[in-house]
């Protein structure tokens, strides 16, 4: 299972790689060059990256091949340019290193030839390059639909018994919440968990958020109507998450992770002495 996630901060491949990390509370990382340049001017502060003693770009790819255990580069066609230099940098190197070509199979082929990758070669730190988004404008997309493709096959395997049953919920016996706050999303969903789910949800690992997700993702972004024009919430779980805009998936995530912590204050179980 991947612990980690790095990449470069540059726009497209990288940042998909790093966001998709952050939204499901996975480590990441990874160098930059100096002055945290990109194209499109200086890489966000949220990303937790290094800088280098340089702005060269090829320093900063070869010291990320480096550190992980393995380097993926998902692209479109022939690789060039940077996604050429890391993949000859990561077979100098005698790295493992594999080839993801958007243009012979979908993001789902995509995902099961990166499972078979990272389980084969027992991955952990896994670094991912491609195109900035100049070169291409869906590569972000593709690899945030990869990786989180990824992330359900592994995640979905350990999946609580407490999330699999009907008698789970009690929303689909409900109207649509009209909430505007992602704490009062959280507070209505909170509400129709039964007993033994919150307390599973409240002990659950940080890292192991992604098992809740995935369970409850569709039934959230239904009740909550965020991608049926409740843009005021939208808008709040864009300000939660520090960004400008929100896919309503991401935003199922934020409300999930306040809800969860939420439960953590009264939930948790403790040892008593």
């Amino acid at each position: 299972m991947i612990q980690k996630i790095i990449s470069g901060g540059q726009t497209g491949a990288d940042r998909a790689a790093l966001d998709t990390a952050i939204k499901f509370n996975i480590d990441h990382g990874g160098w930059v060059p100096a002055g945290r340049k990109a194209e499109d001017g200086v890489i966000p502060s949220q990303y937790l990256l290094d800088e280098m003693d340089t702005e060269d770009y090829p320093r900063r790819t070869e010291q990320n091949i480096r550190d992980s255990q393995g380097t993926v580069i998902i692209s479109r066609g022939h690789l060039k340019g940077g996604s050429l230099l890391t993949w000859d940098l990561a077979h100098t190197l005698g790295k493992p290193c594999c080839h993801v070509d958007l243009n012979d199979m979908d993001e789902f082929e995509a995902a099961v030839m990166l499972q078979n990758f990272v389980n084969t070669r027992y991955i952990q730190v896994l670094n991912v390059a491609g195109p900035r988004a100049s070169q291409d404008a869906g590569i972000y997309w593709a690899v945030k639909g990869i990786l989180e493709t990824l992330f359900f096959m592994e995640m979905m395997a350990k999946t609580p018994e407490a999330l699999s049953g009907r008698d789970t919920l009690l929303m689909e016996r409900r109207a649509q919440a009209l909430c505007t706050t992602v704490q009062e999303a959280a507070q209505f969903i909170g509400k129709d968990l039964n007993l033994r789910t919150r307390c599973m949800i409240a002990n659950l690992n940080r890292r192991d958020i992604g098992t809740v997700y995935f369970a409850l993702a569709d039934t959230i972004k239904v009740k909550m109507g965020l991608d049926h024009g409740n843009e005021t919430l939208l808008a709040h779980c864009a300000d939660m998450a520090g960004v400008k805009r929100i896919t309503p998936e991401d935003a199922a995530m934020v409300i999930l992770k306040f809800l969860k912590a939420s439960l953590e204050k009264n939930h948790v179980l403790r040892v008593l002495r």
